[in-house]
């Protein structure tokens, strides 16, 4: 029988370097260790966005901010934790990464789609066809952004890992026992995933600007770089809102329909876990929702428990 309370509680995480980390009670991150134990640790209580920060169509930015720092500080808690030394990071490090993920970000994503569509001089007085234009070609260099990363064999297992991170979470929301027995059957492809936002945040970009576009189509181009960098709270706000309607309306043919460019995103960004990498993200799972001890935990791998 499915217990519905639990079903209340919304839970999910990422994957990190061997691992993955869960928020759910609290936020742990589990990680397989080179010797094939599990260890657990606690990373800290959920943060939400509280007072003005938590209105609809604000909350959205300050929780995009909150899981890019938050990331970029598991993935160097797991590094700590697998023994990686190569990959673990001081305060200055994550400081210094956050902001070449900014800079990446905007540069890739917001100033080279306009430098592109700035080309076609027949666009440069339309602003809602130089903004359609615009958005196809940031999609078009974010999806090859992907599929390069994607090559990696070390950003593989982090995708599988991220499988093992969404098979969990739906056992969790099916009310089935937390065992990679039960979560083996389970989709990679989850509504809620941060990747579907970032494909329905690219989506926002397009209907923001094509607004913006027609309503001054004279904008120079250094008006346009300075929108897509000043607007980008407008479109994450949008995102944000529209990706949290759609996961609580999926049993909707519209709202499933809405979803599907999303979960077509996570074909690229999750991969088919192994019982290994399953049963890390299930103790995560565990441990964030308090079933478990999260501190200093040592666990034995699958391959005993699973025969």
């Amino acid at each position: 029988m499915k217990d519905k309370s639990k079903e209340k509680l919304s839970v999910g995480g990422q994957a990190v370097i061997e691992g993955v980390m869960m928020k759910g009670v609290k936020t742990v991150v589990a990680v397989r260790k080179k010797d094939g134990s599990i260890v657990v640790s606690d990373y800290g209580q959920m943060v939400r966005p509280k007072g003005w920060k938590g209105w609809p169509f604000i909350r959205g930015t300050f929780v995009l901010y909150d899981s890019l720092v938050s990331g970029i500080k598991a993935l160097n808690l797991s590094a700590n934790l697998s023994g990686d030394e190569d990959n673990q990071l001081s305060t200055k490090d994550i400081f210094f990464a956050l902001l070449i993920a900014f800079g990446m970000a905007i540069g890739l994503f917001s100033i080279l789609p306009v430098l592109i569509t700035s080309l076609f001089s027949a666009l440069r007085n339309n602003g809602f066809l130089f903004a359609l234009v615009e958005g196809g070609i940031r999609t078009v260099i974010f999806l090859i952004y992907i599929w390069i990363i994607a090559m990696l064999p070390d950003i593989k297992r982090v995708f599988q890992y991220h499988g093992a991170e969404h098979k969990s979470v739906f056992t969790y929301e099916a009310g089935e026992e937390l065992t990679v027995e039960n979560a083996r059957k389970y989709s990679t492809l989850h509504p809620r995933c941060g990747t579907s936002f970032l494909m329905i945040t690219m989506i926002a970009a397009i209907i923001v600007f094509s607004i913006l576009g027609g309503i001054d189509p004279q904008m120079n181009i250094w008006w346009k770089f300075a929108s897509r960098i000043i607007l980008i709270p407008v479109v994450a706000g949008l995102a944000y809102e529209f990706q949290r309607m759609t996961a609580k309306h999926l049993d909707n043919p519209f709202f499933r329909a809405l979803a599907k460019p999303g979960l077509w995103l996570q074909k690229l960004t999750t991969k088919e876990p192994d019982d290994l990498q399953l049963e890390v993200g299930l103790a995560a799972l565990k441990a964030s929702l308090g079933q478990t001890e999260s501190e200093d935990v040592q666990r034995q791998g699958v391959s005993q428990q699973v025969q």
